[in-house]
């Protein structure tokens, strides 16, 4: 009996360290405008009153901070300068947005000539010190708070205008702002109602950062000269009389330095938080350490033929996971099983959400952020990658086992030619030069059926049809000759003409490497047609494994007979074609017994139990009722 190794899940932060930071940084920006509301109250002194008999003093019991050239309070200015700071960073915020963001809007939708000035005008400004650009604006407009804080506004607009262009530039092309104009949404409707919502995430955290630049920015200007003006009291003209008095007083530089930069910093994390709470922040991905970390021993898993020397991959009691922060970990895949040797297709077949497409990223390492093996060993050519460390597990991808995504639309790099970016991996994992990469690039893209290969070398993926450019990721995935090959749903985006090309390419090249594949697929056809085993997967557990042939001719577990029966064979329509009612369970929600218990028309109590995947002869299935449906095929 194999036992797999069970694996500690790992919290995707440390809550006690992150949290504490986050809590402090949200305390201090509270208390910032508390003191910027209520400094009228709580100021000990008039921040204006000058006394110069107590002039540069150090701090005391009368003057907490000391007191300035003038025998003014540090600690009331000081307060006064949140105001001050709340202020500043409002209104140039604010003026940033309005201007930036509607015209970023217009221009990215419009596109055209209004673009094409605004952007020339844009880079023309970004182009120069901003600071430089704000003195100019200044000196057109005057000094003062408030004229200082346009001529910030004006300037960090431009990052807003950028941030909404590229948001709408990408959104414009989507079908469902499409699907808005075919049903005859004017554009001030699809911009504010379909594109604007996907603009507020990264608009959050351009908020946050440029809240942070203008804190800086003023306090500058005031120093300058240029912002608050004397006698009022701001940080900035706080620290410019702490320079002219630093040989006698060198604490009076301490508090609006150390304000500056404390407000800056809580404002930069919170910030922070914001981009991975609602923005699009990379949450952490476990430690290779904590992956090696031994736990209670397993529960007994299926019963895999003993390993060959021809075998590739075998995976042994896989259980992965959703291991939210703080949360109770919720299994997506349990009790996995399954091997596959060199020149064999394994297919993994079932309907969305069986755990299909997870079991590939399990083998390559790639489970989004929250996922997490947290149980079983899958072994590569006889090493468990799952006690890799992270830059061992780099060499393996690509090397020894690749993947050919569904869409290469999207797995291909819009900004690079489909040659380079098979160069790329050949000059990465086997160190060739430039020129030997390019002659190994144009033979790849020969040997997978493209003709005049050196100018398809050239082209970029939106210059090749939906077939080339698969043809091109499956190049890419071969290019260093991997042992196994994961293939997630490659002919799905193709047309049956083309489709059958991808399948004789994979059949071909298997003969010509020697490599295994694990065809991942939810056409039945397509598993038949490429496949020499196929595995059915349903609510993240295997319920089948047979040979094609087999498992075609005699099913034995109800989901895979469903499955087979709902296949369209070129039929009339009469009877209407059959269907498997309901739906697959999310995960957290699966039956206590047999997961597919609550669609099977074969129900009985004994399925209401745990059901074991059995079987021999590379046959297994999990159903109570197995025996009953091989004397049905029989009879």
């Amino acid at each position: 009996m194999t036992q797999a190794t069970p694996l500690r899940p790992r919290k995707l932060r440390r809550p006690g360290a992150s949290g504490l930071i986050t809590g402090t940084a949200i305390l201090i920006l509270l208390v910032l405008a508390v003191l910027a509301l209520a400094a009228d109250w709580i100021t000990p002194y008039d921040p204006l009153r000058q006394n110069l008999m107590h002039a540069l003093q150090g701090p005391s019991a009368n003057h907490w901070l000391g007191t300035d050239d003038l025998g003014r309070d540090v600690l009331s200015r000081l307060i006064y300068g949140c105001r001050i700071a709340v202020i500043a960073a409002a209104e140039a915020t604010a003026i940033a947005i309005l201007l930036g963001v509607p015209l970023g809007l217009f221009i990215g939708y419009r596109g055209g000539w209004w673009d094409w000035i605004t952007m020339r005008v844009v880079e023309a400004v970004v182009s120069i010190p901003g600071i430089m650009v704000a003195i100019v604006i200044i000196a057109l407009l005057g000094a003062g708070l408030h004229r200082a804080m346009i001529a910030l506004g004006i300037l960090f607009s431009t990052s807003f205008l950028r941030l909404a262009r590229g948001v709408v530039l990408a959104e414009r092309e989507e079908v469902y702002v499409r699907s808005a104009r075919v049903i005859g949404a004017s554009d001030s409707r699809i911009l504010v109602r379909h594109i604007f919502p996907n603009i507020a995430p990264p608009l959050i955290v351009q908020v946050t950062l440029t809240v942070g630049a203008v804190l800086l920015s003023e306090a500058g200007l005031s120093f300058i000269g240029l912002g608050v003006q004397p006698p009022h009291a701001s940080w900035g003209t706080m620290l410019n009389t702490a320079a002219n008095y630093m040989d006698l007083n060198w604490f009076l530089a301490v508090p609006p330095g150390v304000a500056i930069i404390v407000t800056v910093l809580s404002v930069n994390l919170l910030g922070d938080v914001i981009r991975d709470n609602v923005g699009r922040g990379i949450a952490t991905a476990p430690s290779a350490a904590a992956r090696r970390r031994k736990v209670r021993p397993a529960e007994p898993v299926t019963v895999l033929p003993a390993p060959t020397e021809d075998e590739v991959l075998r995976i042994e009691g896989l259980t992965a996971a959703i291991v939210p922060e703080g949360g109770t970990e919720t299994p997506i895949i349990t009790d996995l099983s399954l091997s596959t040797k060199r020149g064999e297709t394994l297919g993994l077949v079932g309907e969305s959400g069986s755990g299909k497409t997870l079991t590939g990223l399990s083998v390559l390492g790639l489970l989004g952020a929250g996922v997490q093996v947290t149980q079983g060993a899958i072994k590569l050519n006889g090493t468990d990658l799952l006690t890799l460390k992270p830059r061992e597990l780099e060499q393996v991808r690509g090397n020894q086992v690749a993947m050919v995504f569904q869409d290469p639309t999207t797995s291909l790099n819009p900004a690079f030619t489909v040659g380079s970016q098979i160069a790329e991996v050949l000059r990465t994992k086997q160190g060739l030069t430039k020129a030997e990469a390019w002659e190994k690039v144009v033979e790849l893209i020969h040997r997978v059926g493209i003709p005049r290969p050196e100018e398809r070398a050239r082209a970029y993926p939106h210059e090749l049809s939906g077939g080339m450019a698969q043809r091109i990721a499956i190049a890419r995935a071969l290019s260093c000759n991997p042992s196994l090959l994961i293939a997630d749903e490659p002919t799905t985006a193709l047309d049956v003409t083309v489709q059958q090309e991808i399948l004789d390419l994979f059949r071909d090249l298997q003969d010509e490497y020697g490599m295994a594949i694990l065809f991942v697929t939810h056409d039945l056809a397509v598993a038949a047609d490429i496949c020499d085993r196929i595995s059915v997967l349903y609510a993240g557990q295997m319920v089948e494994m047979a040979p094609v042939a087999e498992l075609f001719a005699d099913p034995r577990h109800p989901y895979t007979r469903g499955l087979l029966s709902a296949m369209p064979h070129a039929a009339s329509g009469e009877p209407p074609l059959p269907t498997i009612r309901g739906s697959v369970p999310r995960p957290g929600a699966w039956p206590v017994g047999c997961r597919f218990g609550n669609r099977c028309d074969f129900h009985t109590a004994a399925c209401d139990h745990p059901v074991p995947l059995e079987g021999q002869n590379g046959r297994l299935i999990r159903c109570v009722h197995a025996e009953r449906f091989k004397l049905e095929a029989a009879s």
